[in-house]
């Protein structure tokens, strides 16, 4: 299993009293319940003349050529999994991840690519990946794995570089853009996004795995929809550009917009299966607290909006739950940037919530694929560590204004370490009431 040990890196170091121990289950169980091989498993079999992929059967003939490509943080895990499933049917394939562990796969070639930001390495990856579309049948098969992480790692410019890229995606995530916003854009600037690569499969056959993490689970938004026929214009583009102040200040004519594939028949073909949502994580983490004697409440789309603040709503929410309750919560927040510090959402969120935290309460958020733009996964809040604030005479708000999380975090060793789970479902937090 992916999520194998997870936590194990300093679970006993946080689990200070039954409090804390209960939401470390609770959270544990949520990243078990996510588990990359074990939805491919459950999901893609083999029979001598067929691939069965939730029970619909694709038929393979003597000459049936089956790829496999894949992005993103969940790739390599599931890339693995699905070699051993295909065996002798599988012919070749290509997969871009970011996980430092490659998979032990004999066929299909791992490549570890860049993330958050995109480098002309991923952009060599995503021709490589491209190339094995080239010339196929309608009898052909293409499984395409797609997850969380994959829209940087597509990087298949028309008319600009990743540098370029990369310096208008940043500009963005530090206005607080929507995930929404920025693969929007991300779709009108790639020749792999959008659509792109069930074009260059044509006329193949395309069965897309899909790892969600995007609030509402709209296909087309999840690493940019690379296999799904996107609904957005390269006008829609052009008016997040405006919205933000970038597209007078690009170098390169049109900030390299392109449309995406709109014509029906290069989708006729190609099924997209949702394989893990956060509501894979969230239903077993009720499963575990009913099991530790907490009643549950879940919001798998509450987490919006600034992480602070929202941070600080949650724990003020957990005041007027009646004792024994696990309130959970999934989605994404977002972090206006303001100051030169270094953390990532849920420990933003984590800080935010702690002034407002009370006896017999803890909130625990955490990035799902174990990395919060820092080493650290996440981290908690309760009122022990609001002692050692007082102790160490910390100033949260100061903390908050420059954006320095990850430093609160360190000086009172309540991050969360996981290190990279091998999925990605967006992030998950975990308000109990003892």
């Amino acid at each position: 299993m992916c999520h194998n040990n997870v936590m194990r890196g300093n679970f006993d170091l946080l689990a200070t009293n039954p409090l804390r121990k209960d939401a470390l289950k609770i959270i544990e169980a949520g990243l078990e319940g996510i588990d990359t091989a074990q939805a491919v498993n459950a999901t893609v079999q083999i029979d001598k003349d067929n691939v069965i992929v939730s029970g619909e059967k694709f038929a393979l003939q003597s000459d049936t050529r089956v790829i496999v490509i894949g992005v993103g943080k969940c790739s390599f895990q599931a890339a693995e999994k699905l070699e051993n499933i295909l065996g002798d049917r599988l012919t070749t394939g290509l997969v871009i991840g970011i996980d430092d562990k490659l998979p032990a796969t004999k066929k299909i070639t791992a490549i570890l690519g860049s993330h958050p930001h995109p480098t002309e390495g991923n952009i060599a990856a995503t021709e490589k990946m491209v190339s094995l579309l080239h010339d196929l049948r309608e009898n052909d098969l293409v499984i395409v794995l797609v997850s969380g992480g994959g829209s940087t790692l597509l990087c298949m410019p028309e008319s600009h570089s990743c540098v370029e890229e990369g310096m208008i995606l940043n500009t963005l995530t530090k206005a607080g853009a929507t995930i929404q916003e920025i693969n929007t854009l991300r779709k009108h600037m790639s020749l792999a996004r959008g659509g792109f690569l069930a074009r260059h499969a044509y006329p193949a056959r395309v069965v897309g795995l899909i790892f969600s993490d995007v609030i509402g689970n709209d296909l087309q938004f999840i690493a940019s929809g690379p296999t799904v026929k996107d609904e957005t214009s390269v006008e829609q583009a052009e008016k997040i550009l405006e919205k933000y102040d970038i597209l007078q200040s690009c170098r390169i004519d049109h900030c390299g917009l392109i449309e995406t594939p709109k014509e029906d028949r290069y989708f006729a073909n190609a099924k997209n299966l949702l394989l893990v949502t956060n509501n894979n994580a969230l239903k077993k983490m009720a499963e575990t607290a009913a099991e530790l004697g907490y009643r549950s409440e879940i919001c798998d789309s509450c987490l919006t909006g600034e992480a602070s603040k929202l941070g600080a709503q949650i724990a003020t929410d957990l005041h007027d739950s009646s004792p024994k309750t696990a309130r959970l919560y999934g989605g994404e927040t977002t972090v206006t940037i303001k100051g030169p510090g270094k953390g990532g959402r849920n420990q933003e969120l984590a800080l935010g919530a702690l002034s407002k935290i009370r006896e017999g309460e803890i909130i625990v958020a955490i990035n799902s694929d174990g990395w919060d733009n820092t080493s650290a996964a996440g981290a908690l809040a309760d009122t022990d560590l609001a002692e050692q604030v007082v102790k160490k005479k910390l100033n949260i708000e100061n903390f908050l204004r420059s954006n320095n999380s990850f430093e609160f975090f360190a000086k009172t060793n309540s991050h969360l370490i996981t290190g990279h789970t091998g999925s990605n479902i967006s992030d998950l937090v975990l308000a109990l009431k003892g």
